[in-house]
């Protein structure tokens, strides 16, 4: 009876111990600190900017998408105000359930 509470409690408090202590083994070794990069100043390289083709595709680009959504915005006043005239307008959109030819058939 006294081995087994004996094995009892040392099974208890090496239950105990090994939450509280380190574990064993490689996890237990001590690693080197990581070696941090030296710091590099930003202003001891040029600056770089993009080249005159890189710049001009860029305005290209936002030239076209300002085009885009005033014509957008132009075809949705138009709507509206054949809407208020009660004109159905065929205005559509990529993935309209819709198309143009909808609002021919019913008038």
């Amino acid at each position: 009876m006294r081995d087994s509470i004996a094995r009892a409690i040392s099974a208890c408090l090496h239950t105990l111990l090994s939450y509280l202590l380190p574990a064993q083994g490689k996890r237990r070794k001590c690693t080197p600190p990581a070696v941090a990069e030296p710091y590099v100043s930003p202003w001891t390289r040029p600056w770089t900017s993009p080249s005159k083709e890189e710049a001009a595709a860029i305005f290209r680009r936002q030239a076209e998408a300002d085009a885009v959504r005033e014509r957008l915005q132009q075809e949705r006043r138009q709507a509206a105000a054949y809407a208020t005239l009660g004109v159905d307008h065929p205005y559509t959109y990529d993935g309209a359930p819709f198309g143009p030819d909808d609002f021919r058939a019913s008038a």
